[in-house]
């Protein structure tokens, strides 16, 4: 069943890019404001997609009858291989190629219908169907299709990072002896004490067994606050590794945004680059046109003044 917090998300995935890291910000200042730091913790996860990872979430999310189509394909074919059907191989080949490339065009239909501004030149379409192509290859790989949380376009490499292990402070607790032990090694010693002692102690051998006694409850004293410092020690410890963890996730998130808008201006300004070679080209078209024509005038006029000159003698 879903819930607010996965139509936040579904919400951000949904929506252009260009806008995540604003919305994600927006999410994460209400989350805190209504108190909920589970919520914010998960929104402050998130990472902004790239255009091609949208485009292919936005596929997930608004057409996953044909990403099922997609993966129910590239099962068949698996099969296919595994039982060595080369005609059938074949035509699910042809049929692979067919289905990818009505996914881009889905895909393009609906960033367009998103962004009426984008245009086919202006979206990575050839990386669209080289992650779908990856995801017929690849079940992890169409497994995070059908997420529909995409954050770059998809490659064999694989997914995920390897979780690092939470360390765990030793202290003094751990090699102090139970409360129940120590009163059985006390009774133990007495024990030995009282078989060794003759039937009635001096009062030198009580008085130097008090002492001990007073000796162990004092180093039991000092145990139990050294163990309760290295507690609170390790509490610190805790809270500290956990806000360092927070600053380390938002420093990598900020890098990875920066990253895909570093990558979507370098497209723009290869498109730009692309769009000045042709104006360049269409003015130096119009030059030599706009000379030709002026050329054109010119011997026009000439041959009008020659024209009428004959005319007045």
């Amino acid at each position: 069943m879903s819930t607010a917090i996965d139509d936040l998300i579904r919400g951000l995935y949904e929506a252009p890019p260009d806008g995540f890291v604003a919305a994600r910000s927006a999410a994460i200042a209400d989350a805190k404001r209504a108190g909920d730091a589970v919520t914010a913790k998960r929104l402050a996860a998130l990472r902004k997609p790239t255009v091609a990872a949208w485009l292919v979430n936005l596929l997930a999310l608004r057409r996953p009858e044909l990403i099922d189509e997609l993966v129910e394909l590239a099962t068949a074919m698996r099969a296919a291989q595994r039982s060595l059907q080369g005609d059938e191989l074949r035509e699910l080949t042809t049929q692979r190629r067919q289905v990818v490339s009505a996914l881009v065009a889905a895909a393009r239909k609906l960033a367009v219908a998103e962004d009426p501004s984008l245009t086919s030149g202006k979206l990575p379409l050839a990386e669209v169907e080289a992650t779908l192509t990856a995801a017929m290859a690849e079940p992890e790989i169409a497994e995070q299709v059908q997420t529909g949380r995409l954050i770059r376009a998809a490659t064999y490499a694989g997914f995920g990072e390897v979780p690092r292990p939470r360390l765990r402070l030793i202290t003094a607790e751990d090699d102090e002896p139970a409360a129940g032990d120590e009163a059985d090694e006390e009774a133990a010693e007495e024990d030995d004490e009282e078989s060794a002692e003759p039937v009635r102690l001096s009062a030198r051998e009580r008085a130097a067994a008090e002492r001990r006694r007073r000796e162990r409850a004092q180093r039991v004293r000092e145990l139990r606050r050294e163990l309760a410092q290295a507690q609170a020690a390790e509490s610190r410890a805790d809270a500290q590794l956990e806000r360092a963890e927070g600053a380390e996730r938002d420093a990598g998130h900020l890098v990875e945004d920066l990253d895909a808008e570093l990558a979507e201006l370098e497209r723009r300004r290869a498109e730009a680059q692309a769009d000045v070679a042709r104006r360049k080209l269409a003015r130096r078209t119009a030059e030599r046109e706009t000379a030709a024509a002026r050329r054109r005038v010119g011997d026009v006029q000439a041959a009008l003044e020659d024209l009428e000159a004959e005319d007045l003698e």
